[in-house]
């Protein structure tokens, strides 16, 4: 029903080898290097976050200002026309920025509480991106296209428990809830736009900044919610050791 169990369901039917992870013939050369660009303008975006994050640590510059700035300016982005190209990058590395700047609160935290978190969370979201995107790529076309919907539906019950609990109050129990249900929607994501982009760019959609703008704001969906979680674990320890030490 979600995408573990149909990322599973795939390998247990499938026989995995080297000769495997080098079978990209069903992806033809065009957008094999229309590819390349997307990632490679992806990995771009993730060092402009980065450094949004560093400013925020610096001056303190993160808030809901640079969250309208990241939003406008992804809005802003998708309005250009496509030959704009050198705009369009550099907007798409501005949203990155002001991203960066958004999550640098909780990116300040993690240094405080436990830097090793912090390292911990990029890896494993490093490797969840590259294990599901490896696997939509492996995949047969449009395999896994028909989870939108239901990544959709997720995404809308996302938004109506966020919406109770702001009106009528959430426990942690409830909050936690929403991240774990929100990471595994955008992981199911990770695999439904990365075969997305690979089906438009075989219709000739060669539109590799805005495709590095999705797969980007799937990257770090998904980072934010790990690191809640690796930060949640970590305090509970150290409550843990605190106890232990009193006692």
């Amino acid at each position: 029903m979600d995408s573990f169990s149909s990322f599973f369901d795939y390998q247990s039917r499938t026989h995995w080898s080297y000769s495997t992870f080098k079978n990209f013939s069903q992806i033809s050369p065009l957008v094999q290097s229309h590819l390349k660009r997307v990632y490679l303008t992806l990995c771009c975006a993730l060092v402009a976050s980065a450094f949004g994050a560093y400013l925020h640590i610096l001056w303190n510059i993160g808030g809901y200002l640079t969250t309208f700035a990241c939003f406008g300016t992804m809005i802003w982005l998708l309005s250009i026309p496509t030959y704009q190209e050198q705009k369009r990058v550099s907007l798409l590395m501005a949203s990155a920025v002001f991203q960066g700047a958004s999550i640098g609160p909780l990116i300040d935290l993690a240094i405080k509480i436990d830097p090793s978190v912090l390292v911990a969370a990029f890896v494993g979201t490093a490797l969840a991106f590259a294990c599901f995107s490896g696997a939509a790529m492996l995949a047969r076309r449009r395999e896994y296209l028909y989870l939108g919907g239901l990544l959709s539906s997720g995404v809308s019950i996302l938004m109506w428990l966020h919406f109770a609990s702001s009106v009528f109050g959430g426990s942690t129990t409830l909050f936690m809830f929403e991240i774990y249900f929100g990471l595994l929607v955008f992981v199911g994501y990770m695999v439904v736009d990365t075969q997305d982009i690979i089906e438009k760019a075989h219709l000739g959609d060669l539109d590799y900044v805005k495709h590095a703008l999705t797969l980007f704001t799937d990257f770090v969906a998904v980072f934010v919610r790990i690191l809640i979680i690796m930060l949640k674990n970590s305090a509970e320890k150290n409550e843990k050791k605190k106890k232990r030490r009193n006692d």
